[in-house]
């Protein structure tokens, strides 16, 4: 039996999703959206192997966040942020419904005011 509103193979929402999940790869990409940079630039500041945060990486590239450069000696990641459009959409439906609640807590709150302000 098949479930509504589930997708049996991942779409690039989800890659995008998993790819952010991670501390790591979140810093990762702050660290590119202020430029380039090699594997060995990207791993200083962290306490891992270059192998370890090429493998960061690959997870970005798989999501498409990241693109690396065609030279062989250093291989630069730069930040693609194009893949961030579809999950930020998502993520602004959710953004909606927060707003109309926290609109229709604030009018409950102001309503409960008002009626102990008229009871005193």
């Amino acid at each position: 039996m098949e479930q509504v509103g589930y997708i049996k193979e991942a779409t690039q929402l989800d890659t995008v999703f998993a790819a952010l999940a991670d501390p790591t790869r979140r810093a990762i990409l702050t660290r590119l959206a202020s430029g380039e940079a090699s594997v060995n630039e990207i791993a200083a500041p962290f306490e891992m192997s270059q192998p370890a945060v090429s493998k960061h990486l690959k997870v970005l590239e798989r999501a498409g966040l990241v693109m690396r450069g065609a030279d062989r000696q250093r291989r630069p990641a730069r930040l693609n942020a194009a893949p961030m459009k579809e999950a930020i959409a998502w993520l602004e439906e959710f953004r909606k419904f927060w707003s109309s609640s926290f609109d229709q807590l604030d009018d409950l709150l102001n309503e409960l005011k008002n009626t102990d302000e008229l009871g005193s």
